[in-house]
């Protein structure tokens, strides 16, 4: 399973990190498919913050940066 970790900018201008993963995908795919899924207005990221399952909304979201070595959780 690959994981890769995101620090989200919302559109109210807060931001977090939080770590998106699918089975049998790199990590070149993983930022390829949370671009294309949060770039749609109806697109939604389940990703988790800490131990918590959260839902991003393309609509909220204003950018997003993957790090090399990830954020901080």
């Amino acid at each position: 399973m690959s994981e890769i970790v995101l620090r989200v900018r919302l559109v109210s201008g807060e931001h977090l990190d939080v770590a998106y993963r699918e089975d049998g995908a790199s990590s070149d795919e993983l930022v390829e498919r949370a671009t294309v899924i949060l770039a749609k207005d109806a697109g939604a990221l389940r990703c988790r913050h800490g131990d918590r399952l959260i839902v991003l909304f393309g609509r909220g979201v204003a950018s997003f940066e993957v790090a090399p070595r990830g954020a901080i959780l």
